[in-house]
Parts: C-alpha cells; structure tokens; sequence
C-alpha cells in the first residue's frame, strides 16, 4: 500500500509556524501581514476558495480585505482598484482570483501589480525570477507541491519528473521549481501523442489536466509518487482528482489524495508569501 501525502497534516504544522512568525513580525514591528483578495463575478467554486482563504488568515493573525466586483466591473476600474492596493500600506499582499471574465485580459491585469505584493506569482517579473532560479515568489500550489515533497523526505535530485500540464498556474511553474532542484524534467500534456510511454518514465509524476480520473495504473511506473493537482466532480457529484486514485495507488509509492493532498498546500504557502512579503516591507520601512 502506497504512503498518503496528508496536505492537511503538513499544512496544519506549516500554519503554527506561521503563526509564529506573525506574532514575532507584529511584535517586533508593529506589521501585520495584510492580503487583499478580488473577485470578479460570481463563480462558486472562486468564492469558495476566497472565503477559505479569507478564514485561514484570520487563524493565523493576519489581516484580510475583500473585494467582489460584478461580472459587468469593466478592466480599467480592476486596474484602478490594484493600482490602489499597490499604494495600501496595510496590504502586503494582492491577490486576483482567476478566472476572469472574458472581457478581462489576465496578462495585463496581473502586470499592474506590484511585483512585491503579487503573492500567488503570476506577475511577469516574478515568473521570470523562477526561471533564472532566483525567486521572490513561487507560485503557491507549486510551492505547496515542494514542501509535501520535503516533508516525506521524497528526492528530487537527479529523479525524473513528469509534468503533465502546461498552465501558467500550475505546470510551467513546477516544472521550472523541479528543474531548480535539479530533476530531469519533461512537460507533456492533454493533447501528447503516446502520453502513457511519458508517463511511465516518470519517478515524480505531477498531474494539473482538469480531466477527471485520467491517470490509471497503467500509465503509472512500479514505485512512483504521484502528485494530483485536480479537483474535478465526477458523475455522482463526488470530488476526485486528476487521477483514479483507486486503480493506482497500490502501485505507487507515495501518493496525494483529492481532497486533503495539494489543495490545503496552495492556501497555507498563500499565507507563506504573505507573510514573506510583509517581512519584506518591514524591513524597508
């Protein structure tokens, strides 16, 4: 039987040092960590995760601002409200829940934030940081997925991951983050010819396709730990990953579950890059 990568468990210790960290930045400082989340529109699945987001600040002493804008906010008033955020000293981190409507282009509204408030990583300045293997901030579910690895004591020196994915969110940051760390690295994807011969190469094999139960054992080498990105609602309205977590997992060695692996990872590594950029602005104070 495979090992569980409990994103809860290595989440909930990652928050008591944040926690920590907090408290010690207030005290010694007088800063709070602040983040500003925006959403635009109304999809349940964003406000969810804004409200969870909202909540796990307030655990770790943070302090939080919401902003829901209306499905018919043009582009320049979300630019207008980030170009204020980015002047807000109380806020040290921005974030813009994607999607956006269709009229919106997410390219240019993340350039109008500042780099050093642009805690989820998606600014142009910091991707190409993660590139050049000097990073200011890493994407959190990437950074999420590098955490779970070190906390199971999972190498990733020399070890062949797979990628298959290729979103600016997910795929192309981690496949840069374990090229840093020195893995062999291949990206594939949705639309890879022979994509079972790639997926049995891999050592590490990190899955973000948005396709419900893709991956089975047989697309899956004897030992290899599985990282599973998706969050999909299969036909009885159930929540599983990107993977058929019970076709496969006696034949890895590690393995996420959905819910419960990365998922708890992306919010905790939100508040790291927070916090880190709080750190930031009270040292420039």
């Amino acid at each position: 039987m495979s090992k569980i990568m409990d994103g809860k468990r290595v989440s909930q210790e990652t928050k008591k040092w944040i926690i920590q960290k907090t408290k010690e930045l207030k005290d010694r400082t007088g800063v709070v960590p602040g983040l500003a989340s925006i959403l635009v529109g109304n999809d349940p699945a964003s406000e969810i995760y804004v409200r969870n987001k909202r909540r796990a600040c307030g655990r770790c002493g943070m302090f939080s601002e919401e902003y829901n804008l209306s499905e018919e906010t043009s582009e320049e008033e979300l630019l207008s409200l980030i170009g204020r955020l980015n002047l807000d000293e109380k806020i040290h981190g921005i974030l813009v829940q994607l999607p956006l409507p269709i009229h919106m282009n997410p390219a240019k509204v993340m350039k109008k934030m500042s780099p050093n408030k642009d805690v989820d990583g998606f600014h142009p300045e910091n991707t190409g940081k993660l590139y050049q293997e000097n990073p200011d901030v890493i994407s959190c579910t990437p950074y999420g997925i590098e955490k779970l690895l070190d906390y199971y004591g999972i190498k990733i020196l020399g070890k062949h991951v797979v990628v298959v994915g290729k979103s600016n969110i997910v795929g192309k940051p981690v496949a840069a983050l374990m090229l840093n760390r020195d893995a062999t690295v291949t990206i594939a994807h949705i639309e890879t010819q022979n994509l079972p011969t790639i997926t049995t190469m891999a050592d590490i094999l990190i899955v973000a396709i948005g396709d419900s139960q893709f991956i089975k054992k047989e697309m899956i080498k004897e030992g290899a730990v599985v990282i599973d990105v998706g969050i999909n609602r299969n036909e009885s309205g159930k929540i599983v990953g990107d993977v058929d977590f019970e076709d496969v997992k006696e034949k890895v060695s590690y393995i996420t579950p959905v819910p419960g692996g990365v998922g708890p990872m992306t919010i905790t590594m939100l508040l790291w890059n927070t916090l880190e950029a709080a750190e930031t602005f009270a040292h420039g104070k």
